[in-house]
C-alpha cells in the first residue's frame, strides 16, 4: 500500500523540521512499562505488543462502544532523562526519528528489535551508533565490554538516508541471527511502500550500510602505537576508530541476513564518503558472518581492514565496486562465496565524489535512467595499507578461501568505469584458494579479462607459492589483463596450472548447470581437475566437499543451494 498524499506531506514536513532544528525533537510515546534499567542508567524497552484488539491486557474493544486501543510495539528508550519511542504508523511500521538515534547520539545500553507483524519494518531517520567510540590518544579507554544490538529473526531494519548507518563500536556487539525461513533484512526505507515518498523504489546508495569496529590487528597502526595502546584507525564515514591487539575478538554474529541498497555516506554539511554494505574493521575471529545476501551496494560488498573474521555462505550481487575487498593484513577464512556482476537502469539521480587533478573533492552525478554495469572486482585483494619495519608486526593479508564462483561481465562499473574482473592482486597480497571457478563468457566490447596483477610484490608472492590457486578453473575468454605485472621467471599459465592442480579453459564452456548458477558436476570441461576435499587443511571451519565452485548441481535440496537460487532470482528482477 502506498502512502496517502497527506501522510507523504507530513513525512516531508517532518524531515524539514528535523533539518531546521538539528533533530532535537521530543517524543511523547505510548508506553507499556516493561523496561529494564542497565548499569549506566539508560533504559531501553522492547515492546512486544502486536496490535491485537482481542481484549485482555491489550485493552481491546470488549463492548463495541469504545475505540479499540492499539498497543505501540515500537522500541522505547530513555535519552537524557526523556523517554522516547518509535512512532507506530499504518498499524505495522515503527518510525524512529533522530531524537531516538542519530550520528550524534550513541546508544550505550543493550537494545533489541523484534520482527513486527504484518510485514512491518523498523525505519530509522538517523544512524544507529551502538557503543561508545574512543580514541585512546585523547585519554579515554576502550571499555572491556559494551552494549549489544540484537535483531530477531524476520525483522526488517530500514534506513532513510546516507546519514543512516549501523555502527558497532569496539567492545560492542551485533547479534542479528535470522533463520532460513525468517531472514533479517537491512534495507533502504524506499524498499517500504509507505516510506517511498517519491515512488521510485530502492536503489544503491540509499543508506550507509553496516560498519563494525573491532579490536583486532591491522597494519594501519605502527608497532609502536599498538604497543602503547594507541592503535586508533579512523573509520570511513561517521568518525569512529578501530584496531587493537586481539585477532580473536568477538564483535557478534550476522546470520541469515540480507543487506540491500547500501553504500552511501554522510553528506550533511559536506560531500562525505562512500561506504560499503558491510565493513569489518579489524574484526576478530570470535565473530561470525554466515548466510548473507548483499545486493546493489554502491561501494564494496564486504571489506576487511585487517582482523581475522571469517565468512561463509555469502552471495554478492550487482555491487558497483568490489564484491569482497581484502586489505590491511586480514588473516581470515572464507568458504562458499557466490558473486555475480550485473546491470542496472538507475531510478533516480545519485551524487558521489571524486578527486580532481589537484586532489580536491568534487561532486559527480549519475542521472536517473542511466543504463550501466555493476561490478569491478569479485575479489580486490591487498596485502597491506602500510609497509616497512615500523609496521611489520602485522603480516600482509593471507587468507584461506575455498569454493568460490565469480561470474563477471564485459562491462565497466557505472561509477568508477572500472572493468569487471574476477580478482585483482595488489600490495604484497598472499593467500591460498581452493575449488575456485572464475567465469567470463564474453569480452568483445571492452576487452576485459578475469585476473589482474597490479603489484610486483604480489607477482613475486605468486612465484614463491605464497599466492596460489588449487583445484581451480579459469573459465574465461580472456584470462590475464594486458597491463598485469609480469611474474618473475614464470608464465601466468604455468602459475595458474600449479603442476596440473588447476586448469585454464579459455572459454565459459559447460561449467554451469542448467539452472545457470551451480557447478555442472557432469561438465566435460571440468573433468581434467579433481576437487580438493579440504581435509588437508585440518581446519574444522571448512566443510568437506567434492566439487569446484560455490554450489553443486547435485545439492538442490540444501539450504545453501536455495539461498543462492533465491538471491539470484531477486537480483535478476531488480
Amino acid at each position: 500500500m502506498k502512502l496517502t498524499g497527506l501522510f507523504k506531506v507530513s513525512l516531508v514536513t517532518s524531515a524539514l523540521v528535523l533539518a531546521g532544528c538539528g533533530g532535537d525533537i521530543e517524543v511523547t510515546p505510548t508506553v507499556n512499562d516493561t523496561s529494564v534499567t542497565d548499569s549506566n542508567n539508560t533504559t531501553t524497552t522492547t515492546n512486544n505488543g502486536t496490535g491485537d484488539n482481542s481484549g485482555g491486557d491489550n485493552g481491546g474493544n470488549t463492548d463495541g462502544d469504545k475505540e479499540p486501543v492499539v498497543t505501540n510495539p515500537c522500541v522505547n528508550r530513555t535519552v537524557a532523562g526523556v523517554e522516547v519511542q518509535g512512532d507506530f504508523r499504518n498499524d505495522k511500521h515503527c518510525y524512529y526519528d533522530t531524537s531516538f538515534a542519530s550520528k550524534a547520539l550513541e546508544i550505550k545500553e543493550n537494545i533489541t528489535f523484534d520482527a513486527l507483524p504484518n510485514g512491518g519494518a523498523h525505519v530509522f531517520a538517523g544512524a544507529l551508533l551502538i557503543g561508545e567510540n574512543c580514541d585512546t590518544s585523547t585519554g579515554c579507554a576502550v571499555p572491556e565490554t559494551g552494549p549489544t544490538l540484537t535483531v530477531k529473526p524476520g525483522a526488517t531494519m530500514a534506513f532513510a538516508s546516507g546519514e543512516a548507518i549501523i555502527r558497532i563500536s569496539r567492545s560492542a556487539k551485533i547479534m542479528a541471527e535470522g533463520t532460513a525461513e525468517a531472514p533479517i533484512t537491512f534495507t533502504s526505507a524506499n524498499d517500504i511502500d509507505e516510506f517511498d515518498i517519491t515512488g521510485t523504489g530502492p536503489q544503491f546508495a540509499d543508506w550507509g550500510g553496516i560498519m563494525i569496529n573491532g579490536k583486532g590487528l591491522t597494519n594501519q597502526c605502527s608497532n609502536a602505537a599498538r604497543a602503547d595502546n594507541l592503535c586508533n584507525v579512523p573509520a570511513e564515514g561517521i568518525v569512529s576508530h578501530f584496531g587493537g591487539t586481539n585477532n580473536a575478538d568477538d564483535s557478534g554474529t550476522i546470520k541469515y541476513a540480507k543487506i540491500f541498497y547500501a553504500g552511501s555516506g554522510p553528506r550533511e554539511g559536506g560531500i562525505g564518503n562512500d561506504l560499503n554494505s558491510l565493513t569489518l574493521n579489524a574484526v576478530g575471529s570470535g565473530s561470525s558472518f554466515e548466510f548473507l545476501h548483499i545486493h546493489q551496494g554502491f561501494d564494496d560488498g564486504i571489506e576487511f581492514f585487517g582482523g581475522a573474521a571469517n565468512i561463509k555462505n555469502i552471495v554478492v550481487t550487482d555491487t558497483q565496486d568490489d564484491s569482497i575487498d581484502i586489505d590491511a593484513g586480514w588473516q581470515g577464512k572464507a568458504q562458499f562465496i557466490y558473486i555475480k556482476h550485473g546491470t542496472i537502469k538507475t531510478k533516480k539521480d545519485v551524487n558521489y565524489t571524486v578527486k580532481d587533478d589537484d586532489g580536491n573533492k568534487i561532486i559527480q552525478t549519475i542521472k536517473a535512467g542511466t543504463d550501466g554495469f555493476m561490478g569491478n572486482n569479485g575479489f580486490e585483494t591487498d596485502g597491506e595499507k602500510e609497509s616497512g619495519p615500523e609496521y611489520d608486526d602485522v603480516s600482509p593479508s593471507n587468507p584461506t578461501i575455498a569454493n568460490v564462483t565469480v561470474v563477471t561481465t564485459d562491462g565497466r562499473s557505472i561509477r568508477d568505469n572500472d572493468p569487471s574482473q574476477a580478482a585483482t592482486f595488489d600490495d604484497a597480497i598472499r593467500g591460498h584458494y581452493y575449488n575456485t571457478l572464475f567465469i567470463k563468457e564474453d569480452n568483445a566490447t571492452n576487452g576485459t579479462a578475469c585476473l589482474h596483477f597490479k603489484d610486483s610484490d604480489a607477482a613475486q608472492n605468486a612465484v614463491d607459492n605464497n599466492l596460489n590457486f588449487h583445484s581451480s578453473a579459469l573459465a574465461c575468454v580472456a584470462n590475464f589483463t594486458e597491463s598485469s605485472k609480469d611474474l618473475p621467471g614464470e608464465a601466468y599459465t604455468a602459475w595458474w596450472d600449479n603442476d596440473g592442480a588447476s586448469i585454464i579453459l579459455d572459454k565459459k564452456g559447460d561449467v554451469l548447470a542448467d539452472d545457470g548458477f551451480s557447478t555442472n558436476t557432469e561438465s566435460e570441461d571440468l573433468k581434467a581437475i579433481e576437487a580438493n576435499d579440504l581435509k588437508s587443511l585440518n581446519d574444522t571451519f571448512f566443510d568437506e566437499v567434492d566439487y569446484v565452485g560455490a554450489v553443486s548441481s547435485t545439492d538442490t535440496s540444501s539450504v545453501w543451494y536455495k539461498w543462492v537460487q533465491e538471491a539470484l532470482e531477486l537480483a535478476d528482477k531488480d
